[in-house]
């Protein structure tokens, strides 16, 4: 009997995020819009998690190479290397793994900043003067979360691209065009687009469960932190659900 109250926990839960992301769409969708601090939020989630997504993209496309190079080669298959990491890296390891460093960098980010301004009532402060918190605080946090994660994706997937380049020229000696144009050789738009699409939503979770969490943070340093943690594991639950609807979405589509 002890689940049933964990179960109204998170039903309750889920309902309220619910309830957080229908009135970010009315809210959001309204005028006047914060366009200086939306530009403000694409600077400081896109371009300062660049560098590690950079890293992290181009670590993943070596190692990836190096494990499966030896597997290949003992198979007399080592051709078709370049061809698995592509499809590899752009269906499915390149948007997740991005994904899931993102809400780990953004996720924490959001929930600890809002937190931080929920604890020292500078919430409460905005509203008192006029301006509505929910529209400068969240909703240009939720925008620039969801449009920015598809730009690091594809940045990433290069980068990893590359990584698996040079991964692949430190046992043998492959030209550069010679191995991206067989890297790109079995991709089609069945592969590209449902990567670049989903990641739509993976910063729109990221972004929204990081503002739900922050803006309703508990009292206290521990609110705080624990508004923060719990932010990048649900957001993490949240891009595997994602990603399994996405690709289960993907093969259907496929098969028509």
């Amino acid at each position: 009997m002890a689940f049933a109250p964990r179960l109204r926990l998170l039903l309750k839960e889920t309902g309220n995020i619910a309830a957080f992301a229908g009135h970010f769409v009315v809210i959001g969708s309204r005028p006047r819009y914060e366009i200086k601090e939306f530009l403000k939020q694409c600077f400081v989630i896109g371009y300062k998690s660049f560098g590690l997504v950079a890293l992290t993209g181009f670590i993943m496309g070596l190692v990836l190479t190096m494990q499966l190079q030896p597997f290949l080669i003992s198979y007399g298959v080592d051709s078709q290397l370049p061809a698995m990491v592509g499809i590899a890296i752009i269906r499915e390891i390149g948007p997740v793994v991005t994904a899931l460093i993102y809400a780990g960098k953004i996720g924490s980010s959001i929930g600890a900043e809002l937190g931080s301004m929920k604890v020292t009532e500078q919430i409460d402060a905005m509203e008192v003067s006029g301006t509505n918190p929910f529209r400068y605080l969240v909703a240009t946090r939720i925008v620039a979360a969801t449009l920015m994660l598809p730009v690091l994706t594809l940045l990433g997937n290069a980068i990893s691209l590359f990584g698996a380049f040079v991964g692949v020229n430190l046992k043998t000696t492959t030209g550069f065009h010679l191995f991206f144009a067989e890297a790109f050789q079995q991709l089609g738009y069945i592969d590209i687009i449902p990567s670049v699409v989903k990641t739509f939503f993976f910063g729109f979770a990221v972004g929204l469960i990081g503002s739900y969490k922050g803006y309703n943070s508990g009292i206290g340093t521990q609110g705080v932190g624990k508004a923060a943690n719990t932010a990048v594991v649900i957001a993490s639950v949240l891009i595997f659900i994602i990603d399994l609807l996405a690709v289960q979405i993907t093969n259907l589509f496929s098969v028509i």
